[in-house]
């Protein structure tokens, strides 16, 4: 299957910054639209590829910092290669705390721009990839039923079937059959494949309920109390 074309959205509200970077990028064989502002680009639907945004902090109505903000609150998670001729350290610190991908200065080196945007759009590619992979694996353990969740919970954390199945009190041989649904329903064939996909998507080991003492225990522990008066 043929990987999906990035593209590059520059928002910038001086035309020939706009002229400059769609230049540039096209030269480099990138797909790039862009934006006079954030506004504008606030209004279209975005495509579901790799991309990147150059941003100018400093526009009229929404600025790059709230672009950014709003970004973040609609759950938009777009790499941003900030752009500005007026930053100063608060503003860079503020960019990059609330992740930015890089912070350059107009007028903008034409080879560190290039490399800021490869570098942004190969790690949306790779956090994209991770996320379907994590839908995927979810998707799997939604197909699993509700005591095969309790038997991959216990597996996974390391139980052998014989005290998995004096935990959930059936037996071993109970176990082993809904063991080996676990592992086809999660699409792998070892116990260590299936600890890498319950520690992705967060399985733990229900706590096992405290065990009553023995009752020789117990009055041995009676005994020992030291008596009052």
């Amino acid at each position: 299957m043929t990987a999906p074309a990035p593209i590059v959205f520059v928002i910038d509200d001086d035309p020939s910054v706009r002229k400059a970077l769609g230049r540039l990028l096209k030269s480099v064989e990138l797909p790039v639209e862009v934006f006079a502002t954030a506004e504008e680009f606030l209004a279209q639907s975005l495509p579901d590829v790799p991309a990147c945004v150059i941003l100018d902090v400093r526009m009229p109505g929404l600025s790059g910092l709230d672009l950014q903000r709003t970004l973040a609150e609609r759950n938009i998670s777009l790499p941003i290669v900030f752009l500005t001729g007026h930053g100063d350290i608060p503003m860079t610190v503020r960019a990059m705390k609330a992740g930015a991908a890089d912070f350059l200065p107009k007028p903008f080196n034409d080879q560190a721009l290039v490399a800021a945007v490869r570098q942004a759009i190969a790690r949306h590619a790779q956090a994209r990839q991770a996320e379907a992979e994590l839908a995927e694996i979810r998707q799997r353990a939604e197909s699993l039923s509700p005591r095969e969740r309790e038997v991959m919970a216990l597996v996974v954390s390391g139980m052998l079937n014989k005290q998995a199945a004096h935990q959930l009190g059936v037996t071993e041989k109970t176990i082993k059959v809904h063991r080996a649904q676990v592992m086809r329903k999660m699409r792998v064939n070892s116990l260590a494949a299936l600890v890498r996909l319950g520690e992705k998507i967060g399985v733990l080991s229900p706590q096992p309920p405290p065990r009553p003492l023995h009752r020789s225990l117990r009055i041995a522990t009676i005994l020992e109390r030291p008596r009052i008066g």
